[in-house]
Order: C-alpha cells, then sequence, then structure tokens
C-alpha cells in the first residue's frame, strides 16, 4: 500500500529537532511534495537549518495552511486537544507524528520502549548491548537522535524511545518488541487523568510481535489477554527476575542464569529491573547473550543526567540527576543512595500539574537539606523542615557549598521540567555540572 498516494501538500506543526527531522525526510524521500512549517514561537529553534524552499508561518497559526493540507505532521509537543488541530481533524485531514512517518519508511526490525521512568537508560542499554551482540543498532525518538535521521544508518536493528505524547499520533509501527517499563503520576497538564495517559502509553503494544510487561506493575498490562506476554519483576513471579543461589544474587533470563546483580556497574534496584527488561528485549529480538556483550553490560555505567558522579571531591559527591523530571523518578534516585553525611537535595522547576506529597515519607527518612528552586519550588517547601527557597540552581550551589562537609552528597533531582529557566534536562544537568566543577573545591 502506498501511503503517499495522493499527498501533494504537507505542513509540519512545531519545528525545533523534531519537526526539521519531518522535514529533511520529505525533502529526501518525497521531493515532489509541497512542504509548509507552521510554529507559533515567534523565533522557533532550528529556524536558520531550514531549506530554502520550506514556507514557514511563526507566531501563531495560518488556518489557511492547515486546512489546505492533505497530511499533517504534529511535533509530539503539540496536544492533539489543540483546538486548531481539532478543526483539521474535523476537516478530514490525517495527522500524524514523525514515528508514524518512520514506521511507514522503515524496513528493519525496530524495538520500542516506553514508561514514565527507566526508558531512556533502557533504551541506551539496548543499543549499547545490540553492538556488542554483533548487530549494527541505532537508538534514537525521544532520545537523542529523532527517528526519522536514523534511517540514514541503515542499521540491523532500530531501538526506539517512544513518549506517550508520540505514541499518540502513532498508529501502525510493527514492533519486534515492545515493553512499557512502568506507570506514574506524569504530564498531568496534558492529560485529563491517569488512565488518558496509560492508554497512550499502551498504544506501543498495537503491532508488537512480544509484549514487555512489568510483574511489579500490573497497569503495564493490556487490558485484553494477549498469548505473546513477557514480564520482568523484582518483586513478583516473573520471566526475567533475581534469585538468591549461595548468597549471591542473580539475574535470570526465564531459567538461565545470567550474571550475578553484584557484578553491574549500575547502581540501584530500579536498574535491576531495567537490566532485566533489556534482557527481555534482546532475547525477543534474537540476540544471544554472548561474552562480549555480558562484558558490556558489566561494564556499562549509565546514561548522562541519570545518577551521574560529576565531581567527587573533598569527600563531597555531586550527583547530575536533571533527567529526573517527574516524582517518580526523584524516589527511584532516593532509594538507591548510599550517604555518609548529609543530603543536599536540589528540586524545583515545571511541575507539570503534579502532586508531590509522596516525597514528604522519604524525605523524613534521609538526612537532609532541601533546597528547591524554579518556578513551582513553593510546592517542595511544606514537604520538609530543612526546606530553603532559592530563585535559581546557581543561588542553591553558592550558598550550599560552604557549609559542605566530608561524606555530603549535592543531588539535582528535581521532580520537574526544566524548561521554566532552561532550555531542557540536558542544559539544566550542563549547568549543575558545570557549577560543581566550579565549587567542588572550594
Amino acid at each position: 500500500m502506498d501511503r503517499w498516494q495522493g499527498i501533494q501538500h504537507v505542513v509540519v506543526v512545531g519545528l525545533g529537532i523534531t519537526g526539521l527531522s519531518v522535514v529533511n525526510y520529505l525533502r529526501k524521500f518525497h521531493p515532489q511534495i509541497e512542504v509548509k512549517v507552521i510554529d507559533t514561537r515567534e523565533n522557533p529553534p532550528s529556524k536558520e537549518q531550514l531549506p530554502a524552499n520550506v514556507a514557514l508561518h511563526s507566531g501563531g497559526w495560518n488556518m489557511d495552511w492547515l486546512l489546505a493540507a492533505d497530511l499533517i505532521v504534529a511535533n509530539p509537543g503539540i496536544a492533539l486537544a489543540t483546538p486548531q488541530v481539532q478543526q483539521a481533524i474535523a476537516a478530514n485531514i490525517p495527522v500524524v507524528g514523525d514515528i508514524e512517518l518512520f514506521a511507514w519508511q522503515v524496513q528493519k526490525p525496530v524495538v520500542a520502549i516506553t514508561g514514565s521512568n527507566g526508558k531512556s537508560t533502557v533504551t541506551d542499554l539496548m543499543g549499547v548491548l545490540g553492538n556488542a551482540g554483533g548487530i549494527k543498532t541505532s537508538i534514537g525518538g525521544n532520545i537523542g537522535v529523532p527517528a526519522l535521521d536514523l534511517l540514514s544508518e541503515d542499521s540491523d536493528l532500530y531501538v526506539l524511545e517512544l513518549s506517550s505524547f508520540q505514541l499518540e499520533t502513532t498508529s501502525s509501527l510493527k514492533l519486534k518488541a515492545a515493553a512499557f517499563l512502568n506507570l506514574s503520576e506524569d504530564h498531568m497538564d496534558r492529560y485529563d487523568g491517569m488512565e488518558s495517559y496509560r492508554q497512550a502509553k499502551l498504544r506501543i503494544f498495537e503491532h508488537a510481535e512480544t509484549l514487555v510487561v512489568n510483574a511489579d506493575d500490573r497497569q503495564t498490562y493490556p487490558d485484553s489477554n494477549i498469548a505473546n506476554l513477557v514480564s520482568f519483576g523484582l518483586d513478583n513471579a516473573a520471566d526475567y527476575y533475581t534469585k538468591e543461589n549461595q548468597g549471591q544474587e542473580w539475574l535470570m533470563a526465564v531459567d538461565e542464569a545470567v550474571l550475578p546483580s553484584e557484578e553491574l556497574s549500575l547502581v540501584g534496584r530500579h536498574n535491576v529491573a531495567n537490566v532485566l527488561t533489556v534482557l527481555a528485549l534482546l532475547k525477543a529480538a534474537g540476540i544471544d547473550y554472548s561474552d562480549s556483550l555480558l562484558s558490556a553490560l558489566k561494564s556499562y555505567t549509565g546514561l548522562t543526567h541519570r545518577c551521574q558522579v560529576v565531581e567527587d571531591k573533598n569527600g563531597v559527591k555531586w550527583v547530575n540527576d536533571s533527567k529526573a523530571t517527574n516524582v517518580a523518578s526523584t524516589l527511584a534516585a532516593l532509594s538507591g543512595l548510599s550517604l555518609e553525611g548529609r543530603l543536599y537535595l536540589m528540586v524545583g522547576g515545571l511541575g507539570k500539574g503534579a502532586d508531590f506529597s509522596s516525597l514528604k515519607p522519604v524525605f523524613a527518612t534521609l538526612p537532609l537539606k532541601l533546597c528547591c528552586f524554579g518556578a513551582d519550588g513553593d510546592q517542595f517547601m511544606p514537604l520538609h523542615s530543612s526546606a530553603r527557597r532559592f530563585e535559581t540552581m546557581e543561588q542553591v550551589v553558592k550558598t550550599i557549598h560552604s557549609e559542605l562537609k566530608q561524606g555530603d552528597m549535592v543531588l539535582l533531582s528535581p521532580a520537574c521540567a526544566s524548561m521554566d529557566q532552561f532550555k531542557n534536562f540536558m542544559d539544566r544537568g550542563e549547568q549543575f555540572a558545570a557549577l560543581a566543577n566550579q565549587f567542588a573545591d572550594k
């Protein structure tokens, strides 16, 4: 079936990295199609990189362009509920995302991962181990490289991290395996409740050969019984699990003992669950646990911006967990901590309508100094008696560095999005690392 038959005019809604990748893909694979871009921002990112023959309307909507389109490709940040998009849908104009275009084009096997937390680590580790196992593997989607840009890499396996936003506009992505890691409150400023958020995530299973679910989180299971279901779990009976043997905990793949947990470089119980997920995905993709693959697994230390030690001087650790953009992610970071002194925890940013109260009982168990900053920093103030309010992350570091003693830890794990004061969570993490570098010696 030629999905492009009859399509002459495409409107891309939202520029940035993803929108530009859509434009470049269309220019390369469908040069006969007229492409226009709408971005409501006055000066959208990637504007300078747009090809000269692609028209841009910025600073608002252009409904004439939108309603004259044969196909609309919406950026994941544009909700389908947006009135202008709804008007186009009512006019029977199809609205898709970049992942759907990827699905129409890709010829090689694809594995995809979604979940509220851990999906970037699982995606990255799957890419590392796929390559270590002798399969040319590329990763992208919601992490790093836009999915459409991966097509030029001619890989043997593509691994995609997919957000609920991306899945909303994806309907025909065929997957060798799909994993739904966990579900916790996030993006409540976009969805009308947890069930809507969950249903968006469950779309990942629609055309998957193997469905990987979390035995410890029943919300990750599809609503109807599926025969090709594989589970991972730490606390419940699962296909991929941990087992004590002669005083050691082993990672188990069905009945195969793969590796003692203590041989992992990754820290924290949440990362043991992440590794079990990857073992399930590797098996589903037909990749053996070779010696070279297991060696790469043992040496893997995790992602930048996720529980990453950026400075360790004078007995003080500075840890960048900027990728913790929701409550569950911060809770996961706190569960894996080993502390000798005090914990200076930096929280705040854009709260996205979240309820932060579940942090309070965990805070109570820690030798905590709570440092609250950013747009929604006030929401954290009632959660611990030590809480102090700052405007910026820099102000926090400049204030606390003179108080630090041997054994202390400074942890940026904000539980919030970053766009109130930073370009993205990477920018926030890089600025934290720079501050740590500047003040760790003082």
